[in-house]
């Protein structure tokens, strides 16, 4: 059952969203060769701590760590490590944050140092496609019209759209009603209304979309292992149109990257 937001409940998440990106802004900072996943784990739980919020993942499902650390053909749910970063990888940081009992949930795929070019267009490509979709979460569309707009975005530039693995509806709990797949079809799914929160977070593949998950119940990557990326935002309906919770502004801000793509989806 989709559970409908108030505006004070909008609101309320929008705090705990921001916690995340403010985490997420300070990560940024941080990410570079030699650094391990398991030290940048533990600035983050310090981070939301300090936020007066509590981790999100931590203990969810029995997951053991703050943050899922996902490194080049990871997809998502990557377990941090003692392994260091290496110039040239990607990673993918998923954080969440618990804060007066709503959550927020959100993720950015960071370059370690110096990427390729077809690399880097995978991640351009893949954070682009999330906008696409936050488009089409509006009032009167459905769930497969932004799986659609998400699909058609990425295989039209050849990359593998993950079928297994979606988006979300967001609140009290991490994961609520509706799933939010990045493929579909237009006019298929749950009719969106006024009120409802998601969690929209392509994830697209360098290769095919086909995954293969790992032994240790959380890992996830590609079947070719080749590269993954994936990012994340919260969004909200209000007044009919899809208004941003969380926000990509303080991770643009430690990397130097000036950028107006939100400023559609946010307040007037």
């Amino acid at each position: 059952m989709i559970k409908i937001k108030t505006k004070e409940e909008i609101e309320i998440m929008r705090e705990s969203a921001l916690i995340v990106s403010r985490t997420l802004g300070m990560l940024a900072k941080e990410v570079k060769p030699g650094v391990t996943t398991l030290y940048l784990d533990k600035l983050a739980e310090d981070f939301i701590r300090a936020e007066g919020a509590i981790p999100g993942f931590l203990g969810l499902y029995d997951f053991p760590n703050t943050l899922c650390m996902s490194p080049n053909s990871q997809v998502v749910h990557g377990i941090p490590n003692k392994t260091p970063l290496k110039e040239g990888e990607i990673i993918s940081i998923d954080c969440g944050a618990k804060k007066n009992g709503f959550y927020g949930d959100h993720a950015y795929t960071f370059a370690v140092g110096e990427i390729d070019s077809e690399t880097r267009k995978l991640l351009d490509v893949t954070r682009e496609s999330l906008y696409v979709g936050i488009r089409e979460f509006k009032a009167g569309n459905r769930v497969g019209d932004v799986g659609y707009a998400i699909q058609k975005f990425t295989e039209d530039h050849g990359y593998g759209v993950v079928r297994e693995l979606v988006g979300h509806g967001l609140g009290r709990e991490m994961h609520e009603d509706p799933e939010m797949p990045n493929y579909g079809k237009r006019g298929r799914g749950k009719k969106f209304v006024e009120g409802m929160v998601v969690a929209i977070e392509p994830m697209t593949n360098l290769g095919t979309h086909k995954i293969r998950q790992h032994s240790d119940g959380w890992t996830i990557t590609t079947l070719d292992n080749k590269p993954s990326a994936h990012f994340e935002h919260d969004v909200a309906i209000v007044n009919g149109k899809p208004e941003l919770l969380s926000t990509f502004k303080y991770v643009h801000e430690a990397l130097g990257i000036e950028t107006n793509e939100e400023d559609e989806f946010r307040a007037s």
